[in-house]
């Protein structure tokens, strides 16, 4: 018996796939039987009733109703193919009967999800069916906003479910990728899709993501980013736990690593599991490019990531408490810019990263091309006025650009929103203890993200536990030749994907 079949079993993931009633007297025995109040056609009206966008339509000389959303279907489509045919028919019933594409239904939850869901209700004879007529609206493919890059494809997931699904298995060709459908929100109803590949993905990882999920007990879950702080193991953490893309190459090669993905509909972002912190520093472009370029960008982001979280409270520390530290030659122009600053080095300092991000955030908010305007003109007239008014020093200013700058090196936007904000604590730190502080903040850093876990797994692998081979995909990127096994991390139930014989 395969995974899949093994979850079905044991999570009644897909109970009732099919809705062929059994031959029995009426709907009331049937419904019985599956366990629901039987359908009818005014239980369906009822349900529906004020709602402006429903239609209701009668038939009387074929006793046909006809029940649907007006914006969920095609209604061209439903009335050039599905009704000619039933409304010319002297019985109707034979052919919602015998033709496949109708599905005769005796629940009436299962009839009002599938209206919900774009299908049309036919009732005739009291008995009741529901046809596939959906009209999914959704933007076409196109490239992501947010996960630029150089090398590579450009394609970006919509919002549309199914559009996202065949993104993947056009990169994944394979009858072993498996995928698997789950509802969350007790209103909303919203689908979600874990994929995972079989006879690779680690089945306690698999069966870990579909509990969670299915123990989920909220109203509405509108996003993937909503959905993974409702399963995530530390949910306190500043650090995100899944990661999340909007690239369906760099969901493919997740998947092909032995990880589990998440799709819902209604998000243009996918999810995957387990996931380590170094993961965060990867990009799709790196394995595009030649392995030096590659390992040489990994390098720049990890500098990036030390500049970012340091310089401006390294600053605030040597100027507050450790004037030593400075050379001497530029220990004069440091006293000579600080020399008309009203304000102690911590307060200097939080001034500026705090117009820092109103600049980022206006520019994030306003359209693209004001945006841009507001942050490149705002940065330099703001910076050089607060200079010549004698509010800041010229170092601060070039300490602050440069941790700015350093910020948008990391290529994952959660993790560099994580490490500005700890930025602001490790200027209060260091503005109260110098590099004591300094180091104690670092510190925290550390052992937090120590204890942090992603589906059990630990969140600093392969440095703690200690997996030496990983680092040649971690910290380095080497030749494909160099990268035969898969992550530790996953604990693939297949460890080799590259048989290259050179």
């Amino acid at each position: 018996m395969g995974i899949k079949q093994k979850l079905q079993s044991i999570f009644l993931v897909n109970d009732e796939q099919s809705d062929t009633p059994p031959t029995l007297p009426d709907n009331q025995q049937e419904a019985n039987l599956t366990g629901g109040e039987p359908v009818t056609l005014q239980h369906i009206l009822d349900q529906f009733d004020d709602s402006a966008d429903f239609i209701h339509k009668t038939y009387q000389s074929e006793h046909l109703d006809v029940l649907y959303f007006s914006h969920l279907v095609n209604e061209d489509r439903l009335e050039r193919d599905v009704l000619p045919p039933l409304l010319n028919a002297e019985s109707p019933v034979d052919i919602l009967s015998e033709q496949s594409k109708y599905v005769r239904v005796t629940n009436a939850k299962k009839c009002v999800e599938g209206i919900l869901s774009g299908m049309a209700a036919i009732f005739c004879q009291e008995q009741a069916y529901l046809i596939d007529v959906i009209f999914p609206v959704s933007r076409t493919v196109a490239e992501s906003e947010t996960e630029s890059i150089i090398v590579g494809p450009h394609e970006a997931f919509t919002e549309q479910a199914y559009t996202n699904l065949s993104l993947i298995r056009k990169r994944v060709q394979s009858s072993h990728l498996k995928v698997i459908q789950l509802s969350v929100g007790e209103v909303t109803k919203t689908s979600v899709y874990i994929l995972y590949v079989e006879d690779i993905a680690n089945e306690k990882y698999i069966k870990e993501v579909i509990n969670r999920i299915k123990n989920i007990e909220i109203d509405a879950v509108h996003d993937t980013n909503m959905l993974i702080q409702c399963i995530d193991d530390d949910p306190y953490s500043i650090f995100a736990q899944f990661l999340t893309t909007e690239r369906p190459d760099t969901i493919a090669s997740k998947l092909v690593s032995g990880r589990i993905v998440g799709i819902m509909d209604g998000s243009p972002t996918a999810f995957s599991a387990p996931v380590n912190f170094f993961e965060f520093f990867s990009s799709s472009d790196d394995y595009y490019q030649r392995w030096s370029i590659g390992t040489a960008t990994l390098f720049l982001r990890f500098a990036a990531l030390i500049i970012t979280v340091t310089l401006t409270a390294l600053y605030v520390a040597v100027t507050s408490f450790h004037y030593e530290m400075v050379p001497q030659n530029l220990l004069l122009t440091l006293t000579e810019s600080r020399s008309k600053v009203p304000f102690p080095p911590i307060i200097e300092a939080l001034l500026m990263e705090m117009t820092i991000e109103l600049l980022r955030e206006a520019g994030a908010r306003l359209p693209t091309k004001i945006g841009q305007t507001i942050g490149i003109v705002g940065g330099i007239v703001i910076g050089q006025a607060a200079v010549q008014a004698g509010l800041t020093s010229n170092i601060l200013i070039i300490s602050v650009a440069s941790s700015a700058i350093a910020s948008f090196v990391i290529p994952n936007y959660v993790m560099s929103a994580a490490f500005r904000l700890f930025r602001f604590g490790l200027i209060i730190m260091a503005g109260l203890w110098g590099n004591l502080g300094l180091a104690m903040g670092l510190a925290y850093i550390v052992i937090h993200l120590s204890g942090l876990t992603s589906l059990g797994s630990s969140y600093l692998t392969p440095v703690a536990p200690f997996e030496p081979y990983d680092w040649k995909d971690v910290f380095l990127r080497l030749p494909f030749s160099k990268l035969v096994k898969r992550p530790t991390q996953v604990k693939a139930n297949n460890k080799v994907k590259l048989k290259m014989k050179r």
